[in-house]
């Protein structure tokens, strides 16, 4: 990368290349195309993981909604208004569609890209467009536009570039106007993501680079408020992600020693994925940073020692110093000095280097112009092009990974075999999807890898008992009690494995100690109903069924246990409403009817029951219980033809009822 000198301020002609003389439009015309190409696999995913807590929940989607994603610090999961306010946007755009996300990510990837290519134009960077387009195609940036949750990443990018190229234009006028605008995008990227704060501290090595110095009222002083804002913001930032996400505790009890040592590792673990992109994962392996490792050592050593060298070659030309700072500083926020949640699972994910690639890909680029100088055209074409397919078809291979949350999650196993975070969320998926016995399994799995792990506990206890296994469930759900006091979800499932198990009176404990951590909880106020249900306590139950259904109108189950509760308490009159309110919300279950109709017999009502039985008859026309029930009612209505009809087929069904008579 040549140096410039120190009057190069204003706009320079586009640097020479191996497709020299095409215009700008045609640069970015390529770009989008490349990058729509690369994308397809993508374009056709769903959401996965992480994607709920980012797509803009049912609570924000009015414009009382997006108010509180600007003013309300925990409507949404981390504070960053302005991405919200993209989700929000988005969602009334295309609703609950993965496309559209999928679809305005990649063009913000590629108008990233092409910002780029006009800023290094800009600043006379050689092989501009070739920069642009390795970072538009290299696989390391799938991850941050193959996942919808990383829309963070570029649309914060977007507003930094667009920053970086309006303060340039302020540096060359000096204009007032020129400033404010540079400065609002600045504040737009820091109201997307944080780590756009480096942009000032960037601002000033592509100066240094420049100049060979800075001036304190020139390069330095303008610049003082950007300071200001973004160290505001970064604090504001790690605040949140100690207290909301829980970004602290054991797994981050790290050394100030220890982590000097994991932020040599990391520096080169980024710079080595860059130049080889070869086992790229969504959850890599967490290192054991240990002051006693001769290894750990040897990667700080040898970044320290790099960057003494690139300070000495700084005499004869300025810019792999620059482009090293630029990487190291724009990766300073998750070199391991801040705590960050994702570091439960691993120190490093490919996402976190988004923005910090850039100046490798100028560097890169610049140097592959000027090794290639003498080459014949043809040839420098040939060899770009082949470079740039290489990338596309390694990023077009990654990003088919991020199609569903299972072939995610299977694949980040086969890759990484001790990444307890797939397996917990694969068995997360059996489980939502009814594949129980798969879930087991994978719970196992991740409390052998990460032991003590209070969701895996939960997890492995709930499907324990939805298979029908409350005994072996519930020391599984005390022990993640015991590691969370406070985990509200552990104590309602530890009372349903209790009620399961016969134990009603210490299930009822457990679902108070539920609503006590989280009185808003519809499903302990409905198990605690049932509970006492089971104790004989009708009357009792009465008031939580009604507080469920209070929380969660549509709580089909909670509205027939407040019918079955007025039942037993004596009251069916009163029962009727809530029985016709759970079926009409759950037209498609048979057991609400049927549960009805035992309650007419009760009490006398045979032409009711009979109506309920006809309803259960046709939703289950093979279940031979059915018929006969259906058959005995009429048989008393002295509907005797019916009744006949309905025990014929009650035998046809099952031959063994051919002796009870209806």
């Amino acid at each position: 990368m040549p140096r410039p000198s120190p009057s190069r301020l204003s706009p320079p002609a586009p640097p020479a290349g191996p497709f020299r003389g095409w215009p700008e439009g045609w640069w970015w015309a390529l770009v989008f195309a490349v990058v729509l190409l690369a994308y397809l696999p993508a374009l056709r995913a769903g959401f996965i993981w992480d994607d709920d807590g980012h797509v803009t929940r049912p609570d924000l989607r009015s414009l009382g909604g997006l108010w509180r994603i600007w003013f309300e610090v925990g409507a949404t999961q981390q504070y960053y208004p302005l991405l919200h306010s993209a989700f929000w946007l988005e969602h009334v755009l295309w609703g609950d569609a993965p496309f559209g996300y999928h679809l305005a990510n990649v063009l913000l990837h590629a108008t990233v890209a092409g910002l780029f290519g006009r800023l290094l134009c800009r600043l006379a960077v050689p092989g501009a467009w070739l920069a642009a387009l390795l970072f538009a195609l290299h696989p390391v940036g799938v991850e941050s536009v193959a996942w919808i949750s990383e829309q963070k990443n570029t649309l914060s990018a977007v507003f930094y570039l667009l920053g970086a190229l309006a303060y340039l234009d302020f540096a060359r006028d000096r204009r007032g106007l020129q400033y404010a605008i540079a400065s609002a995008w600045f504040l737009c990227a820091l109201l997307t993501k944080t780590v756009t704060a480096s942009l000032p501290a960037a601002l000033l090595v592509i100066f240094w680079w420049q100049q060979g110095r800075l001036t304190w009222r020139r390069d330095v002083l303008p610049l003082l408020p950007w300071f200001a804002l973004g160290a505001a913001s970064g604090l504001l930032t790690a605040h949140f992600e100690r207290v909301l996400i829980g970004a602290q505790g054991a797994d981050f009890g790290l050394g100030a020693l220890q982590r000097c040592l994991l932020a040599g590792h990391v520096v080169w673990f980024y710079l080595g994925k860059l130049l080889w992109p070869a086992h790229l994962v969504f959850v890599y392996p967490r290192w054991n940073i240990a002051a006693s490792s001769p290894g750990a050592w040897l990667y700080l050593l040898a970044a320290l020692a790099l960057l003494g060298g690139l300070a000495w070659w700084s005499r004869r030309s300025r810019a792999p110093l620059a482009a090293a700072l630029l990487f190291g500083g724009t990766l300073f926020p998750v070199l391991g000095f801040v705590n960050v949640f994702p570091f439960v699972f691993s120190y490093v994910a490919d996402h976190f280097q988004y923005l910090a690639s850039l100046p490798f890909f100028a560097l890169i680029a610049a140097a592959l112009e000027a090794a290639t100088r003498r080459w014949p055209g043809a040839l420098r074409r040939a060899g770009a092009v082949g470079l740039l397919a290489l990338l596309g078809t390694l990023g077009y291979s990654q990003s088919d990974m991020y199609r569903d949350q299972e072939t995610l999650f299977r694949t980040t196993i086969a890759r990484n075999p001790d990444a307890w975070l797939a397996y917990h969320n694969l068995g997360t998926i059996y489980a939502e999807t009814g594949r129980l016995a798969e879930a087991v399994p994978m719970a196992e799995t991740v409390l052998r890898l990460h032991p003590n792990y209070a969701l895996a506990e939960n997890n492995l206890g709930d499907a324990l008992t939805k298979l029908g296994r409350p005994r072996e469930a519930v020391p599984h759900l005390e022990r993640a009690v015991q590691l969370e006091p406070r985990y509200y979800l552990a104590y309602n499932n530890l009372g349903v494995a209790l009620m399961q198990a016969g134990r009603a009176t210490e299930g009822l404990a457990r679902f108070a100690t539920a609503l006590k951590e989280h009185p808003d909880f519809p499903e302990a106020e409905h198990n605690l109903g049932l509970a006492l249900l089971q104790l004989d306590r009708a009357a009792e139950a009465v008031p939580h069924f009604a507080r469920a259904v209070q929380l969660k109108p549509d709580y089909a189950a909670a509205e027939i246990g407040w019918a079955i509760a007025l039942t037993q308490a004596g009251d069916l009159d009163a029962a009727r409403p809530h029985f016709a309110k759970a079926i009409a919300l759950a037209p498609g279950n048979p057991d609400y009817p049927g549960t009805f109709a035992r309650a007419l017999l009760r009490g006398g009502q045979l032409d009711e029951a009979a109506t309920q039985l006809e309803a259960v008859v046709r939703m289950l026309p093979d279940n031979a219980e059915a018929h006969l029930d259906l058959a005995r009612v009429l048989r008393q209505l002295g509907r005797n033809a019916e009744a006949n009809r309905h025990f014929q087929e009650a035998v046809r069904l099952n031959p063994a009822l051919l002796n009870q008579r209806p």
